[in-house]
Order: structure tokens, then C-alpha cells, then sequence
């Protein structure tokens, strides 16, 4: 009972209050974007995916051009497992340096310690954390095709460098479809994302996605719902 109470709140929540304003697209499915939320903004995304795991990421825009927030997973919380497990709390904090302009793209730099794919038996993740990263995200060719390139230290281990390639094509304002591929450094490691995102309102968006196309059973399917206010 408890279970099915924390995953109505989580879907309901977002759904409760009126949309008061427009979705800055922070992150692509996993890719984050050069966007950040406007100062006193705050978006709150619940996502659901593997082994029944929800994970809940809060967000602010604190000050102009600089956002921080928290994430909180629980492992096999959908289903009817009894082995539910609140894991670690994670961070994150996105600082805009540059708007972009004709020529030259947008940057930011930013934290992203979010982790998926847990699994219980050797209590590890399959995924690891973004750690610090850069990220340059530009419309291109056409209105509503952008872009997205960066690189990532996960344990800000320089031997380690990732890289980042995503991109969202928004058709007018109904939604968009995704493509992204994440945590470049070798072929096996690296992951190719696709998903498709539709805006319910102004402010409240469900996307759906497929992780690790071409993995076999590693293959991840993911719902989100992600919902932007003021405060």
C-alpha cells in the first residue's frame, strides 16, 4: 500500500498545480543540454525504469544562469518486490556561461552524480555517475533541431574522459523526438539512446525512451514526466 501511495503522489503531484510557465529542456533522456531553468524556476521529474526503480530529481534555478538540485531513487519500488531500497541521495548544479549567438553555441558547465541501472545482488550501478562536464548545445539548419556535444570526467579522473553527442528536434508544441549518444569512450561502453517527448501542458512533459539500443538484454525502457513551476 505504501508503495502504490509514493508512485500516485509522484505522478500526481506535477499534475496538481496549474502550468505557469514553459520547459527549458535541461537534459536530452541522459545528455545534458547547455538550457538551464530561469531564476526561481523549479522542475520536479519523476522517473520510472529499470527492476522497478523510480527516481525522483529536484531542481532550482537559484540565481541567473545557475541551477542546483537533488535526486532520490528507490530500487524495486513498482512491482510487487519486497526488497525495496532507498538508494544514495544524488546532487546536481548546471552553470550557464554563455548564451550562445549567431556563430557560437551555448556552454555550460555542470555536476550530474545521478546513477541508473542498480543492481541489488552485487549492489553496484550499470551506469556510472556524469561526474563534471561541459556541454554546448546550438539550434542547426532548421527551427526546433538542436543540437548537443560535451565531455565528462565521471570521478573527475582525467585518465577517464567521456564524451556526449544528443540531439532533440521539437515539432511546433507538441513534443519532440530524441536521439543520444552517451558515455564516449569506447564502443562497448558507450550507449545510444532514442526516445520521444510529448508536452501534455505549457509546463508538464512525458517522454519515453529506449537506453542501450543494440545491447540485448541490457536494453532499458524509461518513462518520464517532468513538470517546470515557479516559486
Amino acid at each position: 500500500m505504501l508503495k502504490k501511495l509514493f508512485i500516485l503522489l509522484a505522478l500526481l503531484i506535477p499534475v496538481a498545480a496549474a502550468a505557469q510557465s514553459e520547459i527549458p529542456e535541461t537534459l536530452i533522456i541522459d545528455v545534458p543540454t547547455a538550457s538551464v531553468l530561469d531564476k526561481y524556476q523549479a522542475s520536479l521529474m519523476t522517473r520510472a525504469y529499470a527492476n522497478g526503480s523510480v527516481m525522483e530529481s529536484l531542481d532550482f534555478g537559484v540565481w541567473q544562469q545557475l541551477n542546483i538540485g537533488l535526486s532520490l531513487a528507490v530500487y524495486e519500488l513498482v512491482g510487487n518486490s519486497e526488497d525495496i531500497k532507498i538508494l544514495t541521495p544524488d546532487f546536481q548544479a548546471k552553470w550557464k556561461l554563455f548564451d550562445g549567438n549567431l556563430y557560437l553555441p551555448a556552454i555550460a558547465i555542470g555536476y550530474d552524480g545521478r546513477r541508473y541501472g542498480y543492481m541489488q545482488p552485487i549492489k553496484k550501478y550499470a551506469d556510472d555517475r556524469k561526474g563534471g562536464y561541459l556541454t554546448m548545445s546550438r539550434e542547426i539548419f532548421v527551427p526546433g533541431l538542436e543540437t548537443t556535444a560535451g565531455v565528462n570526467l565521471s570521478d573527475f579522473d582525467i585518465r577517464e574522459v567521456y564524451f556526449f553527442l544528443g540531439t532533440s528536434w521539437a515539432f511546433k508544441e507538441w513534443g519532440a523526438v530524441l536521439a543520444e549518444w552517451d558515455n564516449i569512450n569506447n564502443m562497448r561502453d558507450s550507449r545510444l539512446n532514442i526516445g520521444a517527448r510529448i508536452y501534455i501542458a505549457p509546463a508538464l512533459a512525458l517522454s519515453a525512451a529506449v537506453r542501450r539500443i543494440g545491447r540485448g538484454n541490457e536494453n532499458e525502457r524509461i518513462l518520464q514526466l517532468r513538470y517546470v513551476t515557479n516559486f
